[in-house]
């Protein structure tokens, strides 16, 4: 089994490296275009919501809002509950940028994703469905007897 987490990391890092090499054309960074990708599925989260999805530490979220801010892809719009957290939303500017970074990820995984059936890729996501379901049930049963 530690063989097959070990594939799916390895495959999960190419992919991703992949990705970058393709998407630097576009003058964005790695971390940048993620959060970007995630502001643009789920839009007004906040910076410290941004950073688990990134798996940053808050203050290293921060400095990629920062950027993009400065770049004028993203805002932060003051949240109406809690006076200290910031929203974030991708500005007009930015919505070209994400279009291309999805059709970008739809080309690619049309190269990586060759050869397979769409039965086979849908029992593949299924099954990392699944993986994933049971980290977050180890993790929540972890915290609780902490």
């Amino acid at each position: 089994m530690k063989e097959l987490a070990w594939e799916i990391a390895e495959t999960s890092r190419m992919i991703r490296r992949h990705f970058n090499r393709r998407a630097a054309v576009l003058g964005v960074t790695s971390a940048q275009w993620r959060a970007l990708a995630w502001l643009g599925h789920e839009p007004r989260l906040k910076q410290v919501e941004l950073a688990e999805r990134l798996d940053v530490e808050p203050i290293t979220a921060g400095r990629i809002i920062d950027r993009l801010e400065e770049a004028g892809l993203v805002e932060r719009l003051s949240d109406p509950v809690d006076r200290r957290a910031w929203r974030l939303v991708v500005t007009d500017k930015a919505q070209p940028i994400i279009q291309r970074l999805g059709m970008l990820a739809e080309d690619m995984a049309g190269d990586i994703f060759a050869g397979l059936e769409t039965s086979e890729v849908e029992e593949v996501r299924a099954t990392l469905a699944r993986v994933r379901e049971n980290i977050g049930r180890t993790e929540t049963a972890q915290r609780k007897s902490a």
